[in-house]
């Protein structure tokens, strides 16, 4: 099984990788095959939003994330104050323009539909594109889905998923599909799971090529926190949710070297570092899904408490970090899932904080059997948690639940540390249970924001 570090951690732009990212890399790949297509004959498109995309659509910007994909834009190369021009130009002519295919018809108000009726049959987040020619005649669709993390796959793609998801390819030289092949390759190898994960990765690309994308993810990673910790104000939407890292980062430069510090103070750095990111997703802004944006803050926290608060910080270990990380997102998603809206958010901040946590084990000279019990400590102690954004916004609960999934890795870090490797729930059941949990929970408690904390609001 390989799934590459790059595809786990993505750049681009908030607030949502199954939401935003996802619909917009959609629309993207939809007029892909529009140009590809010798009979499409299109003349106008129309958009249907199905699922949790309809629910929560307008707290996710959906229908921007749609509008912006149409526009050929993709997550990664946004530019923001350009986009908003033409979207604008978009309302106002009702027009496409998108190069190679001829001008389209495309009314935002009326060609794109929040569906709420029963969601499509291969996941929760589902969208359906239509090209119509000048009689008004379907000549071409394609369903989609958004499956988390920024992933897209056709309906066609769903039920036959790519070799380089699903199969221990040969190319590979440490295919591990579950932890306790990871376990066993390392035993036999003598590597670490950073330098199988390392191994892997440059079948495809250079050492060099890998060694830059980490370090681009990285400075990415750490931008995000410094933009959250240097601005302050009121996030967009209808909850009218205040910034909140800024005023505690300062508070805790004052207080930084007093005597009367709290031994606790430390986690209050660890939580501004992901309230930091979370709170640049909410605002929109360029973040690296981790595994996705709704948990992108956890795994960036605790990289930055390891360099900015661990004695012998090194790093030139980030890379290991980040390699270790996404081996066990990998196994995350190959095996049960990284989306809120099939999973909850034990499938996002969940399987973020075992990622950070078996990232952050292996940094501080833990053993493979020890980040795999780091992993496994801090999965297992999400199992079950619902996710409910209050108004369809990634703002409450999500911005403190990053903070508190960070401490939990730290936790599940150290705690594994002290031991040997050994204990009794190996990841791989924890991660079947996590799937199991997911496919028995109610649709209500997965992103749809129609129960839990999302229908409890105070009343004044």
């Amino acid at each position: 099984m390989f799934l590459s570090v790059f595809d786990v951690f993505k750049i681009g732009i908030g607030p949502s990788s199954s939401h935003t990212m996802g619909p917009m890399t959609a629309a993207v790949r939809f007029l892909d095959m529009l140009r590809a297509s010798a009979d499409a004959a299109p003349a106008a498109l129309r958009v249907r939003l199905h699922g949790s995309l309809a629910f929560t659509g307008k707290g996710h910007a959906t229908d921007r994330a749609v509008l912006l994909g149409l526009l050929d834009y993709r997550p990664d190369n946004l530019n923001v104050d350009e986009a908003e021009e033409r979207i604008a130009e978009l309302w106002r002519t009702r027009r496409l323009h998108p190069a190679g295919l001829p001008v389209l018809d495309f009314d935002p108000e009326t060609d794109l539909v929040f569906d709420f009726g029963p969601p499509l049959p291969g996941h929760a987040n589902g969208l359906v594109f239509q090209a119509l020619d000048q009689a008004g005649k379907v000549t071409f669709s394609e369903i989609f889905y958004s499956i988390g993390g920024g992933f897209v796959v056709t309906a066609a793609e769903r039920e036959a998923p790519p070799t380089v998801f699903a199969s221990e390819s040969t190319g590979w030289p440490y295919p591990f599909h579950n932890a306790a092949a990871m376990l066993r390759m390392a035993r036999e190898s003598g590597a670490s799971i950073a330098e199988m994960k390392h191994a892997n990765e440059i079948v495809v690309r250079s050492p060099a090529e890998v060694d830059e994308k980490l370090g681009a993810v990285w400075a990415a990673m750490n931008g995000c926190i410094e933009r959250g910790l240097s601005l302050d104000g009121q996030l967009p939407g209808s909850l009218k949710v205040k910034r909140r890292a800024k005023a505690i980062h300062q508070q805790l430069l004052r207080e930084h070297g007093a005597n009367s510090s709290l031994p606790h103070v430390t986690s209050d750095w660890l939580a501004i570092y992901a309230m930091a990111v979370n709170e640049e997703n909410a605002a929109g802004g360029r973040v690296v899904t981790a595994p996705t944006n709704g948990a992108a803050g956890v795994v960036p926290a605790v990289i930055r408490y390891y360099l900015d608060h661990c004695a012998g910080a090194e790093p030139a270990k980030v890379a290991d970090f980040l390699l270790t990380a996404a081996a066990i997102g990998g196994l995350i998603k190959h095996n049960a899932s990284i989306s809120g809206a099939e999973a909850g958010c034990q499938g996002e901040v969940g399987s973020a904080a075992a990622m950070a946590a078996a990232g952050l084990c292996a940094v501080l000279g833990g053993t493979p059997e020890q980040v795999e019990n780091a992993a496994e400590i801090a999965l297992e102690h999400h199992l079950g948690m619902t996710c409910d954004p209050v108004a369809g916004l990634v703002q409450v609960p999500c911005i403190e639940r990053n903070a508190i999934g960070a401490t939990k890795a730290v936790a599940a870090a150290s705690l594994a540390l002290r031991g040997d490797g050994q204990h009794f729930m190996p990841l791989d059941n924890c991660i079947q249970a996590m799937r199991q949990t997911g496919e028995e929970m109610s649709t209500k408690f997965k992103e749809t924001s129609l129960g839990g904390l999302a229908v409890n609001l105070p009343e004044c």
